[in-house]
C-alpha cells in the first residue's frame, strides 16, 4: 500500500512550502482539511495563509522560523477559516524544513484534531499574559545588552537576565581559543565547581562543543537524555544538580563564535515559546559580545597608538619643571592628530653661552582630523620635527622644513592615488597641521617661538597674573611651502609658568576661542604655588573642559570630549624677587595692525587687578595711540614693553613704545573735525608722566601711571629696570 494511501485513510494530509517561490504543494486531503475546493494541487502561498487564523499564523510563523534557525522539527496547531473568516476546524501540523539555496522547503502532515473545551485555552503554554511578559522581558533585556561596553559588561548582564516562567539558574559562556574550549564567564557556578569544565578540546563529546561544530541549538530537557546521548561527561555534569539544559549558539554574521549554556534545577518542556525566549536572548548575547569585542579592540588599539607615538617628557630639566597631558578624542579609535614632544637640543648650552646649558625643544601641534590617518602623518610628522631640531636649526627653520616635509608629504599621496585608480584623490585630500615651537635655554630663561597657525601662548606670571601672549606667526604646516615663520623672544621669569594648548582645551564644548581661553584663565588664575602643582594644574585644566563644571560654562550641554586635547606646562624654579616687576613685550609689525587689538587686551589683562578702573581705560587708549602713530607715521614696527612694579595699591605702570624712526613726536592743535592729531594731547591730560627719548637708532614714547593708594601724591617706586628709560617729565 502506498504512503498516501495510509495517510488518507488516517486523515492525514501532505504538503510542501516552497518559500523561495512562494508555492504550497497540497494532496487531496490536505486541501480537503485547509477547505480549498481546488483539491490537490500547487497553490500560492497567499492563498493557504487566508484559510489560516490570522493569530494562528503569527504563532505558526514564529514556530517555523525557530525550526529552521535550529534544524529541528516544527509542530503547531492552528485553526482553519473560511472565505468569511468563520471556523472550520483545528488541525495539528507537524513540518521538517530543508535549506535549499537561498531559501528552504517544508515538508510537512496536516491531520485534524479535536476542538479545545471551553476554558482550557487560558492554560495553554501560550497565553497573552505570559506572551506580554516575554516581550517586556526581551525588550529590557536588549537594552541592557545593547548599552553593555565591555565583554565583562556583558556576561554581568546575561548572569542577571530572568526569563518570565523558566529562568535558569546556571548560566556559562564558552568561547573558543586555539581550538579548545574556554569558559568566558558563569553565573550560578563556584568557582572550583566550573573548574573541570573551563578547558576542553573542541573535539569533547559535550553538548557545548557539539553547539560550536554544528551551529545548533540542543535542547536536553532531562538528566535521562543528558546521559544517554553524553554518557561520557555525565559524571561531570551530574554532581551539579541540574534538571534541563539548553545551549544554544553564539552566532554573528554566520560564524559560530561561541555557546550559551542556561541549566535549570526544575524540568523544563522547552516548548516552541520559550525555545523562541531562548534564541532571540542568544542572539543579542552574541550581538552583545561581537560589539564589546570589537570595542575592546578599538580602545587597545587607540591605547597601543598612543603610547607610540606620545612621548614620555624623559629626564629632568634643571631649574625647570614640565607636565603635559593628552585626552584623545571620545569618538571612534579615540586617536588623533594633537601631539607634543620635548626635543634635547645639540651643543647643550645657549647660543651665545656655548655647551653646558641644557637647551632643550618644547613641540605642541594638531593634525587636521581624528582618524587613523590624522594619527599617521602626525607619527611622520613628529618624526620630521624632532629630525630638523636635532640637526640644530633655529625655530623659523625647522618650521619652514617641515612645512615642506608635509606638503611634498601630500603630493607622494597624490600621485600614489593616481598609481592606484583613484584619480580624485579620495581620502588623499591634503591635510594641514599648526604647530608651535619653543626652544628653551633654561639656565637663562630666554625661550624663543615660531608659530604655524596655532593658539598663542600663555604666561602665568609669579603674582597668578596670567596673560596670553601673542606671537608673530605663518601659514598652518603643509598649506605653503615657501611660507616664513617670524620668531618672538621672550623670558621666562623664575617663578612664572608658560601653557602651550592645542584648541581642543579652548573650544570644547561649544567654546570660541575668546570664551574657551576665559575658562581656562580662570583655572590658571586660581592655581596655587605648592609641591607638585604644575601636574595638578594639568588636571585641573583638563577637569575644566571635560568635568562636571564644564557644562556649566557658556556652550551648549553637549559631549566633552569632541576633540583632542593638548597641553604643556613649563615653570621656570627659583624664587622670584620681592618687587618682581610684572612685564609685558609685544611687537606690532608693519604688515599686522590687526594686532594692536592684541595690545590693548593685554594691556587690560597686565592690570586686570588696577585699583582704579579709569586709569586702566586710559593705559589702554594711549596704549593704541602711541602704537597707532607708529604704524602710521614711520615705516618701522612698534615694540611696545609694559612694566607694573610695586606694591599692591601703589604700583607704578610704566610704558614705552619704541621704533627706529629719528623723527620726534610734535603736538598739534587738530580742528574740531580733524580725525589725527591728539596723540600728545591725550598724553598730557591721562598720563601722570610722560616723555620722549631719543635712542642710538629711533626713540621711545613713555607714559607713567601711579596706582591711587596714598594721598600724599606718586608712590615711592623701585627704579626702572633696564629696559625702561628715565621717568622724567619733559
Amino acid at each position: 500500500m502506498r504512503t498516501e494511501d495510509v495517510l488518507a485513510a488516517t486523515a492525514t494530509g501532505l504538503w510542501r512550502w516552497d518559500n523561495a517561490s512562494g508555492t504550497v504543494s497540497l494532496d487531496a486531503e490536505a486541501a480537503r482539511l485547509l477547505g480549498l475546493p481546488g483539491g490537490d494541487g500547487t497553490y500560492t502561498s497567499s492563498a493557504v495563509r487566508s484559510r489560516l487564523h490570522p493569530v494562528d499564523w503569527n504563532e505558526v510563523n514564529g514556530i517555523i522560523g525557530l525550526a529552521v534557525a535550529e534544524g529541528t522539527l516544527a509542530e503547531s496547531r492552528v485553526r482553519v477559516v473560511d472565505e468569511e473568516g468563520r471556523v472550520l476546524r483545528t488541525v495539528r501540523s507537524r513540518c521538517k524544513p530543508l535549506p535549499e539555496g537561498d531559501g528552504y522547503h517544508l515538508f510537512g502532515t496536516i491531520q485534524e484534531v479535536p476542538e479545545p473545551q471551553p476554558g482550557t485555552s487560558a492554560h495553554t503554554p501560550v497565553t497573552g499574559d505570559w506572551r506580554r511578559s516575554r516581550e517586556a522581558f526581551l525588550l529590557d533585556a536588549g537594552r541592557a545588552l545593547a548599552e553593555a561596553r565591555s565583554t565583562a559588561e556583558v556576561l554581568r548582564v546575561a548572569a542577571s537576565l530572568s526569563m518570565p516562567g523558566f529562568s535558569p539558574d546556571g548560566l556559562a559562556v564558552f568561547g573558543v581559543t586555539a581550538d579548545r574550549l574556554k569558559v568566558l564567564g558563569h553565573h550560578g557556578y563556584d568557582e572550583h565547581e566550573a573548574g573541570p569544565l573551563a578547558d576542553m578540546p573542541l573535539d569533547t563529546e559535550y553538548p557545548v562543543a557539539e553547539v560550536i561544530r554544528t551551529g545548533r541549538a540542543l535542547y536536553v530537557p532531562t538528566p535521562e537524555e543528558y546521559r544517554r546521548r553524553y554518557p561520557t561527561m555525565w559524571p561531570l555534569i551530574e554532581v551539579y544538580g541540574r534538571q534541563s539544559w539548553a545551549f544554544l549558539p553564539l552566532i554573528v554574521a554566520g560564524r559560530t563564535m561561541g555557546t550559551w549554556m542556561a541549566a535549570f534545577s526544575h524540568p523544563v518542556a522547552f516548548t516552541p515559546d520559550e525555545r523562541s525566549v531562548l534564541t532571540t536572548v542568544a542572539r543579542m548575547l552574541a550581538q552583545a559580545l561581537a560589539r564589546a569585542g570589537v570595542a575592546e579592540n578599538e580602545r587597545e588599539l587607540s591605547r597601543g597608538l598612543q603610547r607610540s607615538m606620545m612621548p614620555s617628557l624623559g629626564p629632568g630639566i634643571p631649574g625647570m619643571s614640565v607636565a603635559a597631558r593628552y585626552v584623545p578624542t571620545g569618538g571612534g579609535l579615540q586617536v588623533g592628530g594633537d601631539w607634543y614632544d620635548l626635543i634635547p637640543l645639540p651643543g647643550g648650552g645657549s647660543r651665545s653661552e656655548g655647551p653646558g646649558g641644557g637647551r632643550i625643544a618644547l613641540v605642541i601641534g594638531d593634525v587636521q582630523g581624528h582618524d587613523v590617518r590624522a594619527a599617521g602623518l602626525m607619527g611622520q610628522l613628529r618624526t620630521a620635527l624632532r629630525a630638523y631640531a636635532s640637526e640644530g636649526h633655529r625655530p623659523d627653520a625647522v618650521l619652514a622644513r617641515a612645512s615642506r616635509f608635509l606638503a611634498g608629504l601630500h603630493d607622494y599621496t597624490e600621485s600614489e592615488a593616481y598609481d592606484d585608480g583613484d584619480p580624485v584623490g579620495g581620502h588623499t585630500a591634503p591635510r594641514f597641521a599648526t604647530c608651535l615651537y619653543l626652544e628653551c635655554d633654561p639656565a637663562t630663561g630666554t625661550i624663543e617661538i615660531a608659530r604655524a597657525g596655532h593658539p598663542d601662548p600663555a604666561i602665568r606670571m609669579a603674582d597668578g597674573t596670567v596673560i596670553l601672549r601673542p606671537t608673530a606667526g605663518g601659514l598652518p604646516l603643509g598649506i605653503d611651502p615657501d611660507s616664513d615663520y617670524p620668531t618672538t623672544q621672550i623670558v621666562l621669569e623664575p617663578g612664572e609658568t608658560i601653557m602651550i594648548c592645542t584648541d581642543g582645551l579652548l573650544e570644547t564644548g561649544g567654546h570660541d576661542l575668546d570664551s574657551g581661553w576665559a575658562r581656562i584663565r580662570a583655572v590658571l588664575e586660581e592655581h596655587r604655588d605648592e609641591a607638585g602643582s604644575l601636574e595638578k594644574l594639568a588636571d585641573a585644566l583638563v577637569q575644566a573642559v571635560h568635568g562636571p563644571a564644564s557644562h556649566h560654562t557658556t556652550g551648549p550641554l553637549s559631549d566633552r570630549r569632541e576633540d583632542d586635547i593638548a597641553v604643556v606646562l613649563l615653570s621656570r624654579h627659583g624664587r622670584p624677587a620681592r618687587r618682581a616687576p610684572r612685564r609685558s613685550v609685544l611687537t606690532v609689525r608693519q604688515a599686522e595692525p590687526e594686532r594692536i587689538s592684541a595690545a590693548r587686551r593685554q594691556m587690560r589683562d597686565l592690570l586686570y587687578d588696577w585699583a582704579d578702573e579709569e586709569q586702566i581705560d586710559s593705559a589702554v587708549l594711549m596704549v593704541s595711540e602711541m602704537v597707532t602713530n607708529v604704524l602710521v607715521h614711520t615705516d618701522g614696527d612698534a615694540l611696545m614693553v609694559a612694566e607694573a612694579v610695586g606694591e599692591h595699591g601703589c604700583r607704578r605702570l610704566r610704558v614705552e613704545v619704541s621704533d627706529t624712526s629719528d623723527e620726534l613726536p610734535h603736538k598739534r592743535h587738530p580742528g574740531e573735525l580733524a580725525s589725527s592729531g591728539r596723540g600728545l594731547v591725550l598724553m598730557e591730560m591721562l598720563a601722570d608722566v610722560w616723555g620722549v627719548d631719543p635712542r642710538g637708532e629711533g626713540k621711545s614714547i613713555w607714559f607713567e601711571l601711579y596706582e591711587p593708594g596714598s594721598e600724599d601724591g606718586p608712590p615711592e617706586v623701585v627704579p626702572p629696570g633696564p629696559c625702561v628709560g628715565s621717568p622724567t617729565a619733559s
